[in-house]
């Protein structure tokens, strides 16, 4: 059955709940998802629980949020089935406090700008462990400064090249992020390697044997891409994952659940990887 190994919920910066997600996997006939909410666990365990309710089954994960200090730009790294994700909640929070400040940040910059109550953002916002720009946009939908999520609007508030709006937001090296997913327990991935021009990270990563896999397919890999990837994942004996990155109407790329997913060998394998780290193999 299909295997959809990226997808985030209201948590952090998805637009479903918890329970929405697993019974749309349920609905789709999807036998396996991974809750990967950015920089937060805290829908994991009731993902997990609901899910083993409704016959999907559903493996924690988490997306954190990473800075690539050699070449100035950001990365994200998944971590799935951390035995202790405790350990990661130190590292969590700096970065929800690095996000939150921005997030007040931007949310006063637009407010002169659109006379927006910041009620009607927090309203968007409830339920989630931190103000997210798609938060932000849903309430000047719902004022109806604009129609779209991530259109003309979006790009002139948020653009990181001059958005009048936009506030750059602090995170940890990517390297310290592995070790500490690695000292959880976790299975660190690399996330979408064709975004934020991360070939150069991913091949540093996977030579050094840092990273214990590559996310393959995925939506925006251009096609001539992924073929390399896993050229790479199999002569660095690197998991290759795959996922939709779902988000609901909270994405700029219109992507269904599973319209991404990983192949059933490449799951068993990330299971047995998750297994022998735990039996400190």
């Amino acid at each position: 059955m299909a295997a959809d190994l990226h997808c985030h919920t209201r948590m952090s910066d998805g637009a479903v709940s918890i329970d929405e997600l697993v019974m749309l996997a349920k609905m789709k006939g999807i036998g396996t998802i991974a809750v990967t909410d950015h920089d937060t666990f805290a829908g994991a365990t009731r993902a997990k629980i609901f899910g083993d309710r409704h016959g999907v089954e559903v493996i924690p994960g988490i997306e954190i949020s990473a800075y690539d200090n050699a070449r100035g730009r950001k990365v994200h790294i998944l971590g799935y089935d951390c035995e202790s994700p405790d350990r990661l909640e130190g590292l969590c929070k700096r970065i929800g406090e690095s996000r939150k400040r921005a997030a007040n940040i931007m949310m006063q910059k637009v407010m002169r700008l659109y006379p927006v109550p910041a009620e009607m953002v927090l309203r968007r916002a409830q339920g989630c462990t931190n103000i997210y720009k798609q938060h932000i946009m849903h309430a000047l939908i719902d004022a109806g400064y604009t129609t779209e999520m991530f259109g003309s609007v979006f790009h002139k508030l948020f653009s990181p090249r001059g958005g009048l709006a936009y506030c750059a937001i602090e995170y940890p090296d990517v390297h310290d992020v592995i070790r500490q997913i690695h000292g959880a327990g976790g299975v660190a991935v690399m996330a979408h390697p064709g975004q934020y021009d991360g070939h150069d990270l991913m091949l540093e990563l996977a030579e050094r044997g840092e990273i214990d896999g590559i996310e393959v397919w995925r939506p925006l890999h251009r096609e001539e891409d992924v073929p390399q990837y896993i050229a790479l994942a199999r002569l660095r004996g690197l998991l290759m994952t795959g996922g939709s990155d779902f988000h609901g109407m909270y994405t700029s790329h219109s992507c269904a659940l599973a319209a991404f997913t990983a192949p059933d060998e490449q799951l068993e394998a990330l299971k047995k990887k998750s297994r022998r780290i735990k039996s400190g193999g």
